[in-house]
C-alpha cells in the first residue's frame, strides 16, 4: 500500500469548472476539463456543499480506504484519458498529470473526502 497524494478541487465559478491550487508544484487555479469535471460532479455527488472545496486523494497504487478507481484509456492531446471504473464516463488529465507521475498510470486510485 502507498501513501496517496493530495489536492483540493473547489469551483471556480469564473472558469465554470473544478480547479485546484498546489503551489508545491507551480499549479495556481489550474482546471478540470474535457469530462474530468463530469467525473468529478459524480464523486463528490455525496458531499454537501463540495463546490466549496474538498479533498481528492489520488494515487497509482491502492491504498487503505480508496473509493474508486480510474483507468488509463489512450494518450491525446498532450495529456491522457481515464474512464472511470465501472462506468462509462471518460475524462481528459492534462500534462500537470506529470507534475505528479514520471509517465501516466495504468491506473488511479481515489477517494473524496470534505475539506477540513
Amino acid at each position: 500500500m502507498s501513501s496517496p497524494l493530495k489536492i483540493c478541487p473547489y469551483w471556480s465559478d469564473e472558469l465554470s469548472t473544478w480547479v485546484f491550487d498546489d503551489p508545491a508544484v507551480d499549479l495556481n487555479k489550474e482546471p478540470f476539463v474535457c469530462g474530468a469535471p463530469a467525473t468529478l460532479d459524480i464523486l463528490v455527488q455525496d458531499i454537501p456543499n463540495a463546490h466549496d472545496g474538498v479533498c481528492l486523494l489520488f494515487s497509482a497504487s491502492p491504498y487503505a480506504g480508496f473509493q474508486r478507481s480510474l483507468s488509463l484509456k489512450r494518450e491525446g492531446e498532450g495529456g491522457n484519458w481515464y474512464g472511470l471504473d465501472g462506468s462509462s464516463m471518460e475524462g481528459w488529465l492534462c500534462p500537470a498529470l506529470f507534475k505528479y507521475f514520471s509517465t501516466a498510470p495504468a491506473k488511479l486510485y481515489v477517494r473524496v473526502e470534505p475539506k477540513n
